[in-house]
Formats: structure tokens, sequence, C-alpha cells
């Protein structure tokens, strides 16, 4: 059992996860380096925060084949923090982000995911890749046509060359190639030296310099508290996609574990916060990467080309790498939603369009994903309540009136509950049949009431007939009327 999941997770593709690995490792860099300028501080830190994820998440994460690493959703949470206190206090909050994402795994966080729709998820995927593609823009702006050039090339490279081979990754062929231009041509470009020092030492362990007293602790809580929630959802939304790329599952309880664990670690050797990331998981995957080899990989060979060979990977031209992006953000951005726009129901696609609008209003992801989630429990609550029905027929002797409710009773559906009781006519008897119904909270356990209240206060007698059993467990509990008949339990 253990070598058959050593052999699937690890080295069932060990050819194609190598390379891939070095690809990601490639597109890691200059995305550490931005994140660290982001959050405030040294490009080491993103740097090294990329290497500890990355290594420690392909031992313990619950999704083979998918790259954690620093990200710009942990980054802009911590700039207050890095500045009113310093560096120490983010490697603090680092520490304590794991604990709680551990902490959220054995609580089962990951069940939360069933509640996130596939519109929340379509628009959260479309909102990355637009992110993604914005993130490119600066190196796109002033500067010479050179560097259209290249980034034309690259996406040729990219584009063209599998139609010939797909032995190597045409993205790692493509930064080789533009590298090998930039240098032997001495082009005037961009390159990765341009966005920050590179470190030349590997990390090294240590305890953040902060003093171990409650005010410190209430200092760290709130970041850490909303560094841990935003990366458990983008690691939680991240492995849902790749899972779909892969068609094959993810243990997500366990991934949670596994990126409190990583961020936990990564904090005393000098590491920012981080979370799965979509970007470099995409390029993984249609590299060919697919096991736990091919993150482990990204991670050693970051740490290889910043400590060994930074001299020649500070010379790696930017427009390489920004057409590795601008092929990710292609890849990503699922161009069928569009299409299904006209097809789909109209409030599927408003959750989609609400979701990328607001990542991409906000640029946090969190806000969007959370504002598609509410928008789909509000329509989902509309769409039960629509069909909620109700009919009554009068007695021959028109002494009594039974009303029969079918449906979902609950806080949308209750006030038409109540609209659909004359409680002004004239009755010996009202029988309220429930056979089909079924009451799912205090907002439906109090409509009873008060229905039941009112039509006393009239004269009328009150039957309630067919409360299935939990439904009559709920009422039972928290019916504040008196002697409520149940009779007719369904079991």
């Amino acid at each position: 059992m253990f070598v058959s999941t050593l052999q699937k997770e690890w080295f069932s593709n060990p050819r194609a996860d190598i390379l891939a690995g070095i690809l990601v490792a490639l597109a890691l860099i200059p995305e550490a380096i931005g994140f660290s300028i982001i959050a405030g501080v040294d490009p080491r830190v993103g740097l090294y925060a990329s290497f500890s994820i990355a290594v420690i998440i392909s031992f313990v994460g619950g999704r083979p084949g998918m790259i954690s690493a620093a990200t710009a959703a942990v980054a802009v949470l911590v700039v207050p923090l890095v500045k009113n206190y310093g560096v120490d206090y983010l490697f603090a909050a680092t520490i304590l982000m794991g604990l709680i994402q551990v902490l959220a795994g054995f609580l089962r966080f990951d069940l939360l995911m069933q509640y996130v729709s596939r519109s929340v998820v379509t628009g959260f995927v479309n909102a990355l890749a637009i992110l993604i593609f914005m993130a490119q823009l600066p190196q796109l702006t002033n500067v010479t046509w050179i560097t259209y050039a290249m980034v034309g090339a690259g996406l040729a490279i990219i584009y063209l060359l599998p139609r010939v081979t797909t032995v190597i990754p045409s993205p790692l062929i493509a930064i080789i190639v533009l590298t090998v231009i930039t240098i032997y041509g001495d082009l005037d470009v961009r390159t990765v030296g341009d966005m920050g020092e590179l470190p030349s030492a590997i990390p090294s362990f240590f305890i953040p310099n902060v003093p171990f007293t409650f005010e410190t602790f209430q200092i760290v809580l709130p970041f850490s508290i909303a560094m841990a929630a935003v990366g458990l959802l983008e690691s939680m939304l991240t492995a849902q996609i790749v899972d779909n790329l892969t068609d094959s599952p993810s243990d997500k309880r366990q991934e949670c574990k596994g990126q409190g664990l990583a961020n936990f670690v990564t904090g005393f050797f000098g590491g920012m916060g981080g979370c799965a990331m979509i970007g470099q998981s995409v390029i993984n995957v249609k590299s060919g990467g697919s096991t736990r080899l091919s993150t482990l990989v990204a991670g050693v060979f970051l740490l290889f080309l910043i400590v060994v060979l930074g001299p020649l990977v500070v010379r790696i031209p930017m427009p390489a790498l920004v057409a590795v992006m601008i092929m990710v953000s292609i890849g990503t951005f699922s161009w069928r939603s569009v299409k299904n726009l006209r097809s789909y129901p109209w409030q599927s696609s408003v959750v989609m369009l609400v979701t990328v609008v607001v990542v991409v209003w906000t640029q946090d992801l969190a806000k969007g994903v959370l504002a598609g989630v509410i928008l789909s429990g509000l329509f989902f609550a509309h769409k039960v309540k629509r069909v909620f029905t109700v009919h009554s027929q009068l007695s021959d002797d028109g002494k009594t009136r039974t009303y029969f409710y079918s449906g979902q009773v609950f806080f949308a559906s209750a006030e038409h509950f109540a609209e659909s009781i004359d409680f002004k006519e004239v009755l010996d008897k009202v029988v309220i049949d429930v056979s089909d119904a079924y009451f799912w909270d205090i907002s439906a356990v109090g409509v009873l009431d008060d229905a039941i209240i009112k039509l006393r206060r009239e004269g009328a007698t009150v039957e309630i007939v067919g409360l299935n059993k939990e439904s009559a467990a709920l009422v039972g509990r928290f019916a504040t009327h008196d002697q409520l008949s149940a009779s007719n339990p369904q079991n």
C-alpha cells in the first residue's frame, strides 16, 4: 500500500514533473519579489517563503501537483503590520497563522467549500486570470519595441512549439531562448535583477525577535486570523480548480493542515505567509506536473536558482516571464463561461459576473468570493421560496377549512405562509395540513405559532396534520402555543 501510494503521488511521471517544477521555479522568482515589495519587506522574505512553503507542502499537502508559495492575497494584508511594528512581527504572525490553519483543518474548515457554488468558482477563476494579466501591464509600459517583440516571440514559442514536440515544456524553452538572445544580443530590456536583489545564502532557523507577551499576541492575532482565512480560501478554491483540471480528487482537510504546517515552519525561517497559487498551479499542470515531486522540485530548484545561479537568474528578461504569465492568464480564464452567459440561468451569470467585478475592483479575492456566496444564497432562498405553494378547501358544511402546504417553510417563505390564511373567516375549525411541507428554522416555527394563536383568538379550533418527524421535533422544541396537536406524524 505504501509503495503504491509513493509511486502514484511521487514517481508516476518523474521527467514531466521535474521539467514542470523547474519552469514553475523560474516563474516564482518575480512573483515572490513583487509580493515582498507589496508587503514592504526585503525580497528574500518572499523568496524564502516560496521555497519553504513549496517544499513542506509537497510532503504534507492534500493536493498533489498544486503549487503553494508567497502570494499577493496574503501580502496585502500584512502591510500595516510591517509598517507599524517591523518584519519580526510579520514572522510571528505567520507562525500563528499556521497554527490557526492547522486548527481549522481539525475543525473541518474544508466543508465550507460545499457552500461555494460553481458560478462563484468560475468567477474566482476569471477574476484571477484578469488580475494575472493586469499584473503584467507594468512590465509593458514605458518600454521599447524590443520588449513587445520579445513577448510576441515568447508567446509564439509557447503556442507553436507543442505542434513540433512536447518533450520539454514550451514555456521553459521560451525562457531559455529569450534569455540567450538577451545576453548575447545585449538587448535593452528589463530583467529579473531589476525587480530586486536576490539573497546569496540559504535561510536559517531563528525565533522572531518579538516580546513574548499578551500585548504581542493581541497585535498579531487579527492579522493572523485574516491571513489564515484568506490563505485557506484561496487554497481550497485552487485545489478544486486543480481537481477539475486533472480529473482527480484531493484531501482538502489535509490541505488545510498542510498549509498550516507550511506557514508555521516558514515563520521560523524568515518567510512571510502564503497559500496555493492558481497561476503557478496551472503552469505546473499544463506543463505535465501532476505529483508531489513537481511541487518539491519547484521549491528546491527555486532555492538553487537564487543561491547558486543568482548571477544568471538576474539576467533573465522579464518579457520572457511576462509571456509565460500571459499564457497562464489565457489558459486560466474560462472562455466557455462567456459563451454560456446567454444559455445559463441569469442568476448563475449574475453571481459569476459579480464575483469577477468585486475581485478585480477590490483586488481582494476573499471579498469577491464572499459577495458571490452571499448572492448565491439569496438567489437560492428566493428560488426555494417560489416553489412553496398553498391551497385551501372548505368542508361541505362550511364550518371547516383545510390549508394544504407544500414546500420548504423557512425565513424566506414564512411571510407567504402567514398571508395564505384568512383569519377573519368565521369557522369552527381550521386544519393546517403540512404533510408535503418541511419546517427548517425558528422563523417557520414562529409563523406557525402566530397563525395558531390568531385563529384561536377568532374562535376556531386548530389541528396540525402531517408534521414529519424532524419538523415535529423542531416545533415541539421551540413552539410557544400550548397543546399543539401534531397528529399523524410521518416517520
